[in-house]
């Protein structure tokens, strides 16, 4: 397991995020990056994309997980979630607890896995 400070971006300040695993993709273009995300109860990951798709899964706690022009999600441990290729989304904690979800991306290897913006 590889912790995500090997490859720094905008969100590392914000959240705990550790890599659990990388590797080439069979879509050319791509690679698959696995990621274990935990967000502190009552803190947003702030507005984000990714050069890829984003299939997720809620671990532990309730999310909230908002993805421009989509409705709001409220995911609970057990939910999955798809967020498309450079779409804007923002995931807040509602607790109880830390809450934890384990990310795959399927993602450009040029970019950086996660840029903040400002939704539209």
């Amino acid at each position: 397991m590889a912790d995500d400070t090997a490859q720094p971006d905008a969100l590392a300040g914000k959240l705990k995020r550790t890599e659990v695993q990388r590797a080439e993709s069979s879509i050319p273009g791509r690679i698959i990056v696995q990621v274990l995300t935990e967000i502190p109860e009552g803190v947003e990951s702030g507005w984000h994309m990714h050069p890829g798709e984003e299939v997720g899964y809620i671990v532990a706690g309730t999310v909230e997980m908002r993805i421009q022009d989509s409705e709001t999600l409220l995911l609970q441990a057990g939910h999955g979630f798809l967020i498309p290729p450079d779409t804007p989304h923002n995931a807040r904690d509602l607790g109880p607890g830390t809450g934890r979800m384990l990310s795959t991306y399927l993602v450009r290897p040029d970019a950086a896995l996660a840029t903040f913006v400002t939704p539209e």
